[in-house]
């Protein structure tokens, strides 16, 4: 096995990559798979009680070669994405509230799931990337062992809001290629507000230790595209700077000075963010330069460049 492979092909053959399957699947029964901890039991079609309304099958909004994610992902042939729908978050300013809030598209079964994996990989995209995967880790892993069979050698993007708990995250070690989260709330009395999840910041933080663990800082090839390790967003919001600075701090200080961080500009009021005065407006010009220098001031400085 060629030595820059993913990690899940050597976790396929030796057989391990079904029994994190198995173990998966075992826990919809009574799931506490993300921060949620809801405890529904989800080998249902149509669970009660779930949070994340998705049963025993993931719902997939789209499936295509996205241009618009960082270049190191998005490479020239664009990235592989998979959206799937009801995120665990439903933050009240979501840009694709379309998509989490709902059962957008389809339900789909593993083999359904690992053919739209293998239909990116045909058309050249650079990774396979994972978007709100928090809540249906078990199908995705499902659907994986299907993939890997059938011939897929692509990184795996994990591209997750945050919400994850170390448990679940544990069963990708090995899996995941690259880890995306986007580190959102620094207050939690913000996070309780605007996402119904006064915990999200101490999750989070142990959300992104796990992830570093597993893979590292973020690696990058002589052609530009990510091949391992951690990419952190962090979306810019109208009035927070304190917070973030607190989470740039917390990633320079405690995870690495060398991760890679996208701290984006391009919140702008959407979904029922009307509702919440102080975030109802886009961010300014001079509210986005005055995080980029409090990012190069904390100590890092891989910044995404766009």
């Amino acid at each position: 096995m060629a030595r820059d492979e993913p990690g899940y092909l050597r976790l396929h053959a030796a057989g391990e990559l079904a029994g994190r399957v198995e173990k998966a699947l075992a826990a919809l029964n009574d799931c506490t798979l993300c921060g949620r901890q809801c405890h529904a039991q989800r080998l249902a079609v149509e669970p009660k009680g779930a949070f994340c309304r998705t049963g025993r099958h993931a719902f997939v909004c789209s499936a295509f070669a996205h241009l618009g994610e960082e270049d190191c992902l998005r490479g020239t042939r664009g990235s592989g994405t998979v959206f799937f729908s009801q995120c665990n978050l439903r933050c009240k300013f979501c840009q694709n509230y379309d998509i989490s809030y709902t059962a957008a598209g389809c339900r789909v079964t593993a083999h359904e799931l690992a053919a739209l994996m293998l239909r990116l990989q045909q058309s050249g995209c650079h990774n396979i990337n994972l978007v709100t995967p928090s809540h249906v880790v078990p199908q995705i892993l499902e659907a994986l062992l299907v993939a890997a069979g059938e011939g897929l050698r692509l990184p795996l993007v994990y591209n997750t809001g945050g919400y994850d708990r170390v448990e679940t995250l544990q069963l990708l070690d090995g899996v995941i290629d690259i880890y995306m989260p986007d580190f959102k709330f620094w207050d939690p009395d913000t996070a309780d507000e605007l996402a119904y999840a006064r915990d999200y910041p101490e999750v989070a933080r142990a959300a992104i230790r796990e992830m570093h663990r597993q893979v590292g800082d973020l690696a990058i090839d002589d052609d530009g595209l990510a091949r391992r390790g951690l990419l952190v967003r962090h979306l810019v919001m109208p009035g927070q700077l304190e917070q973030t600075r607190a989470i740039l701090r917390f990633l320079s200080q405690e995870i690495s000075a060398d991760t890679y961080v996208n701290v984006m500009a391009q919140y702008h009021p959407e979904a029922h963010a009307a509702r919440h005065p102080a975030i109802n407006r886009p961010l300014t010009s001079a509210e986005y330069r005055q995080a980029q220098q409090i990012a190069r001031a904390e100590g890092l400085w891989r910044l995404d460049k766009r």
